[in-house]
């Protein structure tokens, strides 16, 4: 694997399992095995690091998120299979909850271009939503419904609050 690879791959693996305040440079380099020079010549800081690892992270989770659909689709209508899949993503990451939204809580107001990229998975994720839905009456409801229950998960360790959140979405639909 090139220096680059395995200096994402290890960040992202860090920022996800213990933060990205908690996460130095020093630390990374030393877990991807990369000369300190490798790391500067691929990454002119841990901002440019963590903005390469959030449009991964962004790829990796809707392609994610759409093969889970696309593999079910028969079973149940599709945006009550995006809640199912939030319960397959906790179980899989430990209830990490939203790297986006992590990551968030830990960088400083003024940090526009991570903000950047976090607003625009956002604004994706809402337009997915709303694609799935084919009700613009409900689609934000359900956006914000989903986005809770990725929250309150975490924050309980439990599926209840996605559970809940599909029987409103249920509702909504109906």
């Amino acid at each position: 694997m090139k220096p680059r690879s395995r200096i994402l791959k290890t960040a992202s693996h860090l920022f996800h399992i213990q933060g990205y305040n908690s996460t130095g440079i020093n630390q990374i380099i030393e877990e991807a095995s990369v000369a300190k020079g490798s790391f500067y010549y691929n990454f002119k800081s841990k901002e440019e690091v963590c903005i390469a690892f959030l449009n991964a992270r962004h790829a990796y989770w809707f392609e994610s998120l759409k093969n889970y659909i696309e593999l079910k689709k028969n079973e149940e209508q599709p945006i009550l299979l995006a809640f199912d899949f939030l319960i397959e993503m906790n179980v899989k990451e430990n209830f990490r909850g939203c790297s986006f939204l992590n990551i968030l809580s830990e960088i400083p107001s003024d940090n526009s271009k991570i903000l950047k990229v976090i607003q625009n998975h956002k604004k994706d994720l809402r337009q997915y939503i709303a694609s799935l839905v084919n009700n613009n009456k409900v689609s934000d409801h359900i956006y914000l419904l989903f986005e809770s229950s990725i929250i309150e998960s975490q924050l309980y360790r439990g599926q209840w609050p996605i559970k809940k959140s599909k029987k409103i979405v249920k509702h909504l639909i109906q």
